[in-house]
């Protein structure tokens, strides 16, 4: 009875048009769109546990000053009351789960994600679109969360190493696009409320700007729960789509043309989050699949600069200092992300060893050196459009009882180990090395059921529109790691050297981002880049 059912629901989704094929590249993913253009992609992969997620292409670079902190505050409202739950209802649904679900929003996405038994993916789902589609925004729940919020705020401003980052956006981007925060501002918190909420979803959640991704379950099931719970969801008019241009036709037009500056893992400090988020997803198809009417993001233009917060009582000096690189698009993206692991870094006490980065120039050159240091490492964030790599540093004060260090007199360090990119050739020896710790840091962070989905819903999208607007999400393939693997050993010594130029140059770097907390500032930080040959003055 149920194959028979099951049966005639695929001949009723066949006879909507429902579009789908088979990834190109990678037999096991599978990609279907739609009517109404919400896109579905599975993975096959062995095991007990599913996992299952919406993700759509918002957050908070898409706010404004009128309804800055909205992205925050969606994700704080998931999994509450809904027209369809109340609040215990919801919370009985999550718990019936067996598994985890979890709303998370960044820069650049929203998502909605649960990993559980592979028999509670139609649970998964309902509860997924019911917080999507459904959201009552109860005025004593948004009161709860703004208090929720107001606390989380100040434990964050309270840990220099979770609010610096947030600060650098904000001065290099000049606080537009990019540079609007993930936190809500504190000003804002009272003005949110239920009619604000529904105002930027209604503009940004569309069909199709989401995309559903899975792993560990069959495709035509997640098609057909997809389209049980989402297909009230209407999306924009566009033409019917062309038929998926062949491995062939893909695979030339990617060795032919690779568009830069098109479409990024929330920023984050950890390695996959900067990386895999966004390197493995180069090379989107040239041709075009649908001409899509979609709102484009705001732009965001690095402007670059220097910030000093004062902190008369802070622990610990802190510096850290950016450029801009090239979004994920640009195939120089491998080589920076070489860069990151050359560079390395971490705290001065760490228990790590032999393949734990101890071996790293930041470690061996700064923290074995320099016993005032705390922590010294490199960062990448990534985004669809630009990216921001340097070093941050945090250092005992010259005030404290310990032998410590002023900033001016720590930044050169710093900026001396930029200057070796650029002046002195990499060895294969340390290049091999740094290679190495970055594959096997990919491929671990895949065998996570939650990050596996993750990659596979954001590398998902149909083919970017003409400019000026942006492609939704990133591609509509998954890239294997094997492909992330063979790019990243083709880098070679001089690629690093030539990519440095291109960012750290005196010659072509655009103005460098300094952003200083604690007891003293930095200083002449222009003069210490000009005596090291450092762009960015």
């Amino acid at each position: 009875m149920r194959k028979a059912a099951s049966s005639a629901v695929r001949r009723a989704l066949h006879a909507r048009h429902i579009h789908a094929q088979p990834s190109s590249n990678t037999p096991s993913v599978q990609i279907t769109t739609l009517p109404n253009k919400i896109r579905v992609a599975t993975e096959a992969v062995h095991g007990h546990f599913a996992g299952v997620g919406l993700f759509v292409d918002a957050g908070s670079r898409y706010e404004t000053a009128e309804n800055s902190g909205i992205s925050h505050f969606l994700d704080r409202m998931a999994f509450k009351s809904t027209h369809a739950r109340s609040d215990i209802d919801m919370s009985s649904a999550i718990h019936s789960l067996g598994g985890q679900i979890q709303c998370s929003s960044s820069r650049e996405a929203i998502m909605y994600q649960a990993s559980h038994f592979q028999s509670a993916t139609p649970l998964a789902l309902s509860v997924i679109a019911d917080t999507v589609l459904n959201p009552a925004f109860v005025s004593e729940e948004i009161e709860a969360q703004c208090d929720a919020t107001r606390y989380e705020i100040r434990e964050i401003k309270a840990k220099p190493e979770m609010i610096l980052p947030e600060i650098l956006h904000e001065v290099a981007y000049n606080r537009k696009g990019l540079g609007m925060p993930l936190l809500c501002p504190e000003e804002r918190i009272d003005l949110i409320g239920a009619d604000t909420l529904r105002g930027f979803m209604k503009d940004w959640f569309r069909p199709e700007r989401m995309v559903i991704a899975g792993a560990g379950m069959e495709h035509q099931e997640l098609v057909e729960l997809t389209d049980k719970f989402f297909s009230s969801l209407k999306g924009e008019s566009v033409p019917a789509l062309q038929p998926q241009p062949s491995q062939q036709q893909n695979s030339t037009s990617r060795q032919n043309a690779v568009p830069s500056h098109l479409l990024q893992n929330p920023s984050s400090p950890s390695l996959y989050k900067s990386f895999t988020r966004a390197a493995s997803y180069l090379y989107p198809q040239s041709t075009s699949a649908a001409s899509h009417q979609v709102l484009p993001p705001p732009t965001s233009t690095y402007k670059g600069g220097h910030f000093f917060d004062h902190q008369p009582d802070t622990e610990f000096n802190h510096i850290y200092l950016a450029w801009e690189g090239p979004g994920i698009f640009s195939p120089d993206i491998y080589a920076l992300a070489i860069m990151q692991m050359l560079l390395g870094g971490g705290g001065s006490f760490s228990a790590g060893g032999p393949g734990k980065g101890m071996y790293s120039r930041l470690y061996t050159h700064i923290l074995n050196r320099h016993p005032q240091i705390d922590h010294c490492e490199a960062y990448h964030h990534i985004y669809t459009d630009s990216s921001l790599i340097g070093l941050f540093a945090s250092f005992v004060p010259v005030s404290s009882p310990r032998q410590g260090g002023s900033p001016a007199q720590i930044m050169p360090h710093l900026v001396h180990q930029i200057s070796l990119l650029l002046h002195v050739p990499v060895g294969e020896a340390e290049l091999s090395k740094a290679k190495n710790q970055l594959k096997s840091s990919l491929v671990m962070a895949l065998e996570s059921r939650a990050v596996e989905v993750e990659d596979l819903g954001r590398q998902v999208t149909l083919n970017p529109p003409p400019p000026p607007q942006r492609p939704i999400l990133v591609h509509n393939r998954k890239i294997p790691v094997s492909e992330m693997c063979d790019r990243i050993d083709e880098v070679t010594p001089d690629d690093i050297r030539r990519i440095a130029h291109s960012v750290f140059g005196s010659d072509a770097a655009k103005p460098a981002t300094v952003v200083a907390m604690g007891k003293e500032d930095v200083g002449d930080w222009r003069g210490v880049l000009r005596k090291y040959g450092v762009g960015g003055a």
